[in-house]
């Protein structure tokens, strides 16, 4: 089939769709009572099912008053018995792959599960719509004129008791239907290569060959592999290697610490940047209008969520509520039941809304990835926005960053220290430091209240980190490269102990 009809028809198939998601935008408490409705009823025979008696559940208060919200350390029997080849304990189709995500707080693995509804109703419709409502606001696009640059997990799916396991971008990519796989670069034989620092110049070399029209990743290794295109071919910008590129879809960390260099790889105003925020536990939202800054949260997709409010979680008063009962502009813990057999499943994100119609929201950031040792209540939404504002100006670029505790000693205060390294470093670490802290006084007022004539907390403590740094700390975990990311803030000085010692 010639390129611009295949242009021309999945487009306007892609756009079908649109349809679709004008009903659940009219009706969102409706299409999620019906989501949860649907999934009760398939799985009433299942172990679970009879366990908590799902036949006899007809409103969601019975729904919620009847099953526990659950952390995955509850359920991983259950999972463990489904990775072993038993089936119907959670969800009544076979479930044979499992996601292994260790996150960024937990070294031990997670195997979430993922059930073929959950890959074709979920995952596959997610990638769809995504270029659906890309398309939908840019009609002119040429998008199908060439191909995508993926850049996904670096894990192969390995074999065990019948069941496979590995990056959930392994799994997607391995049955991945035909259309995405020919619009699609690099094939799948170098998508699933596991060794990072060979797959990145595997990576590089074929789709330097392809004509590129859009880009799909995390943005910290995604940089990584866009800086060594550069520098392979030894081109100015990126336009001057794929001269149709038009839009970078990128979920995984927050985009606004690498925004910057990605203006200066890819300079011009016409080029579009749409964030997605998607987990293994599922797919979740999508950036639905071109240059905003939230995401559109997708309803139809056989997840039914439920939020608890920060303020109240992990206390005896913690109570979840369903979207219809949301706030805009609270801090919640967001709580999942899947067409994978999760069950009012705490996936450990934050999210706020910033609009209930239709329903919008912002990634905060981790309920374990905060700073409260003083009760500051910093999260990464914070420290994000606030190194971005410093980057803007003192010129700096960063490429990573964490941060964690400084615990009171006898007399001494306590404080926040931070290692972030440079791309490109600031003139004067001092200034960097001193903006960074009032940066954060206004836009936390806890973290204001704290700092108040050094109250609580003294001036933050900055290290500049060398070179390559938290590459080879990820490098040591054996984390390199697709999903793996670097933990922002924590409450314990683990990290940061390991780093300062890898830091010479």
């Amino acid at each position: 089939m010639p390129i611009p009809l295949f242009n021309s028809i999945a487009s306007w198939l892609l756009k079908k769709r649109y349809h679709q998601i004008e009903l659940f935008l009219k009706y969102p408490g409706e299409v999620q009572e019906e989501v949860l409705h649907q999934l009760l009823d398939i799985a009433e025979d299942t172990e679970i099912g009879k366990q908590y008696g799902f036949e006899s559940i007809t409103n969601y208060e019975t729904f919620r008053s009847r099953l526990p919200i659950v952390s995955y350390e509850e359920i991983e029997p259950m999972i463990e018995r489904t990775r072993k080849g038993e089936q119907n304990v959670f969800w009544p189709t076979s479930i044979k792959w499992f996601a292994k995500s260790s996150g960024t707080t937990n070294a031990k693995s997670k195997f979430i599960p993922v059930s073929e509804e959950a890959l074709e109703d979920c995952h596959f419709k997610s990638g769809k719509d995504m270029l659906c409502l890309y398309l939908n606001n840019n009609e002119n696009s040429q998008l199908f004129t060439g191909k995508g640059l993926r850049l996904g997990g670096s894990k192969e799916l390995y074999e065990d008791n019948g069941s496979f396991f590995g990056d959930l971008s392994a799994i997607l990519i391995d049955n991945m239907p035909l259309w995405a796989e020919l619009s699609s670069t690099p094939g799948s034989k170098v998508s699933l290569m596991s060794e990072w620092e060979k797959k990145l110049p595997a990576i590089i070399h074929e789709s330097t060959q392809e004509k590129v029209t859009s880009l799909s990743g995390v943005p910290s290794w995604m940089l990584v592999l866009l800086n060594g295109v550069l520098e392979q071919t030894g081109k100015e910008n990126l336009f001057e290697v794929w001269e149709h590129l038009e839009v970078y879809f990128h979920g995984g960390v927050s985009f606004n610490p690498y925004k910057e260099q990605y203006r200066k790889l890819l300079p011009g105003h016409q080029f579009k940047y749409y964030e997605i925020y998607n987990a293994s536990e599922g797919f979740f939202a999508i950036q639905d209008r071109n240059d905003a800054n939230d995401l559109l949260l997708m309803l139809d997709y056989g997840i039914f969520y439920e939020f608890i409010p920060m303020d109240e979680y992990g206390t005896p008063k913690q109570k979840a509520i369903p979207l219809w009962e949301v706030k805009l502009d609270t801090n919640y813990a967001i709580v999942i039941t899947t067409n994978a057999g999760l069950w009012r499943y705490k996936i450990g994100d934050t999210v706020r809304f910033t609009s209930i119609s239709p329903y919008r929201i912002k990634v905060t950031g981790r309920t374990k990835h905060h700073i409260n040792v003083f009760g500051e209540e910093l999260i990464i939404e914070n420290a994000e926005e606030a190194l971005k504002n410093i980057c803007v100006k003192t010129g700096a670029e960063i490429k990573d960053y964490t941060a964690g505790p400084i615990f009171m000693a006898g007399k001494e205060k306590g404080a926040h220290e931070w290692i972030i390294e440079f791309r490109k470093r600031p003139a004067d670490l001092n200034y960097f430091t001193e903006f960074l802290d009032t940066a954060l006084k206004s836009l936390n007022s806890d973290y204001e209240a704290k700092r108040h004539n050094n109250t609580t907390l003294k001036m933050p403590t900055v290290h500049a980190a060398r070179e390559n740094l938290f590459y080879d700390w990820l490098k040591s975990k054996d984390k390199l490269g697709g999903q793996h990311k670097i933990p922002r803030l924590s409450n314990k000085r683990d990290y940061i102990e390991e780093l300062l010692r890898m830091n010479g």
